[in-house]
């Protein structure tokens, strides 16, 4: 509810005609969604990205001296919207940020006509990781198979043999997202001897389970592994708490980790964890530079609260991301103001090392990845998160992907996608690395 009292804000900031007359600078558009069953998560992650962009502004006159303009167009997780959205912003934006996997694909085509960059941080087909294929798509720093291994390798302690004879829930969003890292966790079942159990979810059903939490209560599944988005998070953990399932053994994806959604259930929570990309550090360097250029100037439409949340702090992240690869491009264009294909180089050229996550302002809030023709996704690893009963917390050190597992299966799905969409351009100048 905290979020509501700047939603008629955010309204009118989502419904500014997108794709008019643009100012000169660096026109960065955001699909957005503020409103709908997945606003609560979509809310604080819009807010750390338009405030990253905001206080560069502030700080800096925008990125090389040129101002951004980061505009949303609302599309309320609807993939029909979202294209509506891509189509309105497309003639003058540097870069297309799709914020759902349902839009991802269906534009993922166009991009290639248009040869506008998607990016797609932490999301998206897996397989884009692959930069000959998908040349003009990008999802750093870790795919959604990387996390689904880095999740099997956190409840394995590391040995996925041990897993063997087990039986593996994936309570997922009926949605491509929700879908995407079946054919990996499959795989990895076939391979180890556990058995997948997938429970979809429609988007009608996200606060009312009961239904599937019926089948979990019967199936004694040792393991749920969710993805989960909007409000299908909060109604499947106050689900696992009604139906006493053991919190330990109830793990989500990246967008399964918010705040918010164990507030619901505090204390009983305590257990459940998310493997993520990112950390909150309310110490770091940046959020004293947001605090004082956006925060205090009366900008945000964060509350105080959020400021330190997960979500948060990740839509900074991305919001980063981007700012380097635009960085990135200019330095390597000699010019400012770059074009949509000079970005695309740019996001593929990113270093974050840790001197200049550092630099950045970002210590304690990502890890070190970076990108290249051929890799599209940089495959950072991740950390486990853990809800305490108050807060998530750093539950792990690092960990990665097995990325000799994953990369066999990316080859092969996306050569079936090339084929699918034939004639599809490749970067045949594209070496592997």
């Amino acid at each position: 509810m905290k979020h509501f009292t700047k939603l008629a804000l955010a309204g009118a900031l989502a419904t500014v005609t997108a794709g008019a007359a643009m100012a000169e600078g660096l026109y960065l558009p955001n699909l957005s969604y503020r409103t709908g069953p997945f606003a609560a998560t979509g809310i604080p992650l819009m807010n750390g990205q338009r405030d990253y962009m905001e206080m560069l502004n502030a700080r800096d006159g925008g990125i090389g001296g040129v101002p951004v303009i980061f505009e949303e167009c609302e599309t309320g997780y609807s993939t029909e919207k979202g294209v509506e959205c891509y189509e309105r912003t497309k003639g003058e934006a540097l870069v297309t940020q799709p914020w759902s996997t349902g839009i991802t694909l269906q534009v993922l085509p166009q991009t290639n006509v248009d040869q506008i960059p998607i990016l797609a941080p932490g999301y998206g087909f897996s397989p884009m990781s692959d930069g000959k294929t998908f040349q003009w798509a990008f999802n750093p720093p870790a795919s959604y198979w990387d996390g689904m291994s880095m999740v099997l390798q956190a409840i394995s302690g590391g040995d996925l043999s041990s897993l063997s004879g087990k039986k593996i829930a994936h309570l997922h969003l009926d949605h491509p997202y929700g879908k995407e890292p079946l054919p990996l966790l499959e795989a990895m079942g076939e391979a180890h001897g556990f058995e997948v159990l997938p429970i979809p979810v429609g988007i009608s059903e996200m606060q009312n389970q009961s239904a599937q939490w019926l089948q979990i209560r019967r199936e004694r599944p040792d393991f749920v592994i969710m993805w989960g988005w909007g409000a299908m998070n909060a109604g499947a953990i106050t689900e696992a708490v009604k139906t006493r399932y053991p919190m330990d053994q109830f793990v989500g994806v990246w967008w399964s980790g918010h705040t918010d959604d164990l507030q619901l259930v505090g204390e009983e929570g305590a257990g459940y964890r998310a493997i993520s990309w990112s950390l909150p550090n309310a110490d770091a360097p940046v959020m004293a530079d947001i605090r004082e250029h956006v925060v205090d100037t009366g900008k945000t439409l964060a509350s105080d609260e959020e400021l330190g949340e997960v979500f948060y702090g990740r839509g900074i992240i991305i919001s980063a991301i981007l700012a380097e690869g635009i960085r990135v491009a200019q330095e390597m264009h000699g010019t400012a103001e770059i074009t949509a294909p000079q970005l695309r180089d740019g996001l593929a050229n990113l270093n974050f090392t840790a001197e200049r996550i550092e630099e950045l302002g970002l210590s304690g809030m990502m890890a070190p990845f970076s990108t290249s023709c051929a890799n599209h996704t940089g495959h950072s690893g991740g950390w486990m998160i853990e809800w305490d009963g108050t807060q998530f917390v750093q539950a792990s050190e690092l960990l990665q992907a097995d990325r000799d597992a994953i990369e066999p299966l990316e080859a092969e799905k996306a050569a079936e996608y090339a084929a699918a969409n034939a004639p599809w351009p490749m970067n045949e100048a594209c070496e592997a690395s």
